[in-house]
């Protein structure tokens, strides 16, 4: 698929009804602007989406497919118009994307192996995330997702790990976010395994790295890692990070249940800040 068109969702006549958090059953018949299904060897370049009503673009039981040069366009409170979600899918790239939404710019859900993002533009909206994970049985592993050369601007969240608590297990292995810079992101490097009403996530995560982060944070927790009791993370590296807080205090770093492996210059401190007893979830 190629030629420079626009698919146009015309979403504004559904964003504030989106916006009800008890409006699920709206939600849930809302169209994605463009899906590929069970796709093997496929190729999409120069197209845009504009303003889709609920994800612009999801990615489902595909192998071999590549997204080149691919715009999302929406604005920042767009609720749940997450850029490019994936699932189940083997092989897939992204490479050189402008993506301005108001969820996440990419979204990895289960089953996604053999992930390669470079070269993304993020922002408005939530970052680059994978998960949530763990809050349906039988999810397959998220296994060897690589995020180079991006740059995230104004969002929520920079890169992301996202768990929920409960009895669903899981595993997230090999991860690495590399050369990435961040401005004014508000959770700029974030393990967020959603510690909530005593319950831990059963999700394992492991072979996680962080490695030439840099840039300005908008909250003063720059680095936050969130790990589950149950399944503590195992081998998360940080290297070479340096991110500034906009405001007058120091960017800080938050660790629960996980001892990084550090080397290069590292700013902030990595886990120089207490948890605060009360854990919430985040957007």
């Amino acid at each position: 698929m190629s030629g420079g068109g626009i698919f146009d969702g015309q979403g504004s006549i559904a964003y504030e009804k989106n916006k009800d958090p008890h409006n699920r059953a709206f939600r849930v018949k809302l169209p994605v602007n463009i899906r590929f299904d069970f796709l093997t060897n496929a190729l999409i370049q120069d197209i845009t989406s504009k303003d889709s009503k609920l994800f612009h673009v999801n990615v489902f039981a595909c192998k071999n497919i590549t997204l080149e040069r691919f715009t999302v366009e929406a604005p920042a409170d767009s609720p749940n118009t997450d850029g490019i979600h994936m699932g189940k899918s083997d092989g897939v790239n992204i490479i050189g994307c402008e993506i301005k939404t108001g969820d996440d710019c990419i979204s990895i859900g289960d089953g996604t192996k053999n992930l390669d993002i470079k070269d993304i533009t993020c922002g408005p909206g939530h970052g680059i995330s994978i998960g949530s994970l763990g809050k349906y049985p039988n999810e397959e592993p998220v296994e060897g997702v690589k995020v180079t050369n991006c740059t995230i601007t104004n969002t929520s969240n920079g890169a992301r790990i996202k768990t929920w608590p409960g009895e669903s297990p899981g595993i997230v292995s090999d991860v690495h976010f590399e050369d990435i810079i961040v401005n004014n992101v508000s959770s700029p490097i974030l393990i967020d395994q959603n510690i909530a009403h005593g319950e831990e996530s059963k999700v394992k995560l492991s072979n996680i790295s962080f490695k030439n982060i840099r840039g300005t944070s908008a909250l003063p927790e720059a680095v936050k890692f969130i790990c589950s009791g149950s399944s503590p993370c195992q081998n998360v590296e940080l290297a070479d990070i340096d991110i500034k807080h906009t405001g007058p205090e120091p960017a800080t770093s938050q660790c629960l249940n996980v001892k990084p492996k550090t080397s290069g210059k590292l700013n902030p401190t990595p886990c120089s800040s207490p948890v605060p007893k009360t854990l919430s979830a985040t957007a």
